[in-house]
């Protein structure tokens, strides 16, 4: 066991990197060091009018069409290729029509990054970071170039990357990669490999073709066209072999093999590709951001839909509600409070209610763990000024190993009657043991806890959540709710929400302890699951889709990302991490979920 090095006090000693000026990064730009290799969002026009055009239906039944006319019959080869030829025309103008309105509304959720230019932070394009830039990745972002750590500490999510859902700790010198995730702490790096060089660059194109799934209908309807293709080349052969045989004249045998082939279906590719198209428009009149063509057909399959509470149920807007003391002065334990939310090197929502509760100033930093959705609490500890010591912020089942039996009996008297009420419930407490790291270098829960306080939030429910949960259950779409915070808590909202005041109620503990078969069998049966980490919401996911349900899971944040890859169905809010937004198959960018009964009605439509 190592004690953590004081990474922490130099984020408050010494200057973050200035970076380059403005007129050093145009110089840059112009010498072709930019990162310039933007995603695109939909096809390019090229590509849109190539697809249509050219199919194996098309180029089959406008060859026999040429052939008519080299024989006479021009009548028949307008018969023959005159309405695929209409049919073409009508899906490229509507697909070029869908790409212009959702080309403009990918603007809206276009990710940033945040650029040190001179000394001074700024929101830039990613495609406008050169070579050399010095970038700060907050909790949520999104790295956008390959580069070493320079300064700060934190942990990146590189799931999307290697497909390890373990967070991987990060300091000065470590290598951070473009596509990987900031899940805790703030940290600075340098810009080496930018553009196709950067590793999210190389392995994009097979990204996206990994990502490609086929929704029930469009599966039903190969089949079909394979079927009738089939018959087609049967018939056509009988066509041949009676011409051969009856001697008929070449001009009678094109067109008998026109009519053949007019049993396949050849507009009904073109007729998905149009509906898609025409539905992906009305949707984002109505607020969402489609990024795969198929997404409204596929939320028309979904029979379970898992989301998360924060964010998604309620507006993320959390409010400072009540300090609970459990052992010294209320006065000295809200000082402490304050200095703690001060100090913190990576604040979040939680940290910002209570500074601007109790604003206070920062003190001189030892060490520090940030916080992280798969820990569920954060550390700092100062030795300068007033109430120096080890301090303690986090969820209280997370924090109780560390706690006395004297210590958890009183937790408990204290903490059920908040939870019952739907209150967010944190626990303040201070270390006697310095913050450490184990075996495998990642941030120890100090042992030894004194419990300060309780911290209660409040969360705002959204106003649609409940006319739009009662939509589902009328279409007969099962709604389960998936959130780190405490089952009661959860529940409670869940209540407010509209759902069965009777629903099974599960904790991410209790997954814990179950095998595969208990764990299948309570994805299934649950309702409310409580103190979710990230890996047990993707493996929630996963379960359900293996006993044969559709599934659609809403998220916001990057403990979302996961189950986000694995649902049929991923659906990322607008005010999200990139992280959400970039794997999600719909944004709903006013944030609202309302929208999403009118697009289950228009996928089955």
């Amino acid at each position: 066991m190592t004690q953590l090095p004081a990474l922490a006090t130099s984020s408050r000693a010494l200057a973050p990197p200035i970076g380059l000026t403005e007129d050093a990064a145009a110089e840059r730009m112009r010498q072709g060091l930019g990162n310039t290799l933007p995603t695109k969002t939909t096809r390019t026009y090229l590509q849109i009018a190539r697809d249509n055009v050219f199919t194996f239906f098309n180029v089959v039944l406008w060859g026999l069409g040429i052939a008519l006319i080299i024989m006479g019959r021009a009548s028949d080869a307008v018969v023959a290729a005159g309405v695929v030829l209409v049919n073409v025309a009508v899906s490229v103008i509507q697909e070029v029509r869908a790409k212009r309105m959702l080309d403009h509304i990918a603007l809206l959720t276009r990710p940033h990054a945040t650029v040190q230019r001179a000394g001074q932070p700024r929101e830039i394009a990613p495609e406008q970071v050169v070579q050399g830039d010095v970038l700060v990745a907050h909790p949520g972002d999104q790295c956008v170039a390959d580069g070493p750590v320079l300064f700060g500490q934190g942990e990146m999510d590189e799931s999307l990357l290697t497909g390890e859902a373990d967070a991987v700790a990060k300091h000065p010198g470590d290598s951070v990669s473009a596509g990987t995730f900031c899940v805790s702490g703030t940290l600075s790096y340098q810009a080496e490999r930018v553009g196709a060089q950067s590793t999210a660059n190389q392995l994009a194109q097979g990204a996206r073709r990994f990502r490609s799934e086929l929704t029930p209908l469009q599966r039903e309807v190969n089949l079909v066209i394979q079927i009738l293709l089939l018959v087609s080349v049967f018939f056509e052969l009988l066509v041949v072999g009676n011409a051969l045989i009856a001697h008929l004249a070449p001009v009678e045998t094109v067109q008998r093999s026109v009519v053949v082939l007019a049993i396949i279906p050849v507009g009904l590719f073109l007729a998905i590709s149009v509906a898609y198209a025409l539905g992906s428009i009305r949707i984002a009149g109505h607020g969402a951001l489609i990024q795969q063509a198929n997404a409204i057909d596929a939320l028309s399959h979904v029979d379970i839909l898992c989301l998360d509470k924060t964010g998604t149920l309620t507006t993320n807007a959390l409010t400072f509600n009540r300090l609970v003391p459990l052992a010294g002065e209320r006065e000295a334990v809200q000082r402490q409070l304050a200095a703690f939310a001060a100090t913190v090197t990576s604040p979040n929502k939680t940290t910002a209610a209570i500074a601007l509760a109790f604003p206070d100033t920062p003190r001189q930093i030892v060490a520090e763990t940030p916080f992280s959705s798969i820990r569920k609490w954060s550390a700092v500890a100062w030795d300068a000024g007033d109430d120096e010591g080890i301090y303690v912020l986090g969820a209280p089942e997370m924090l109780l190993p560390a706690l006395s039996l004297a210590s958890q009996a009183r937790l408990a008297a204290s903490l059920d009657p908040l939870v019952a009420q739907g209150l967010r419930v944190l626990l303040f407490a201070q270390a006697a043991a310095p913050l450490a790291l184990d075996a495998a270098g990642q941030p120890q829960l100090p042992a030894l806890l004194t419990p300060l306080s309780l911290v209660t939030l409040t969360d705002t429910l959204r106003p649609e959540a409940r006319q739009t949960l009662a939509s589902f259950a009328t279409v007969g779409v099962q709604v389960k709710v998936i959130s780190g915070d405490h089952p009661e808590t959860v529940a409670v909202v869940a209540r407010q929400a509209g759902m069965p005041t009777d629903a099974r109620r599960i904790s991410g503990t209790e997954l814990a302890t179950m095998d595969d078969a208990q764990f299948a069998q309570a994805a299934e049966e649950g309702v409310i699951f409580g103190r979710i980490t990230p890996t047990q919401k993707e493996h929630l996911v996963q379960a359900l889709r293996s006993q044969g349900h559709y599934v659609a899971m809403i998220g916001d944040g990057v403990n979302d990302v996961l189950s986000l890859k694995h649902a049929n169905v991923g659906i990322a809010m607008q005010s999200g991490s990139q992280a959400t937004r970039g794997v999600a198959d719909m944004i709903l960018l006013n944030d609202s979920f309302g929208v999403l009964p009118g697009a289950f009605m228009e996928g089955q439509r």
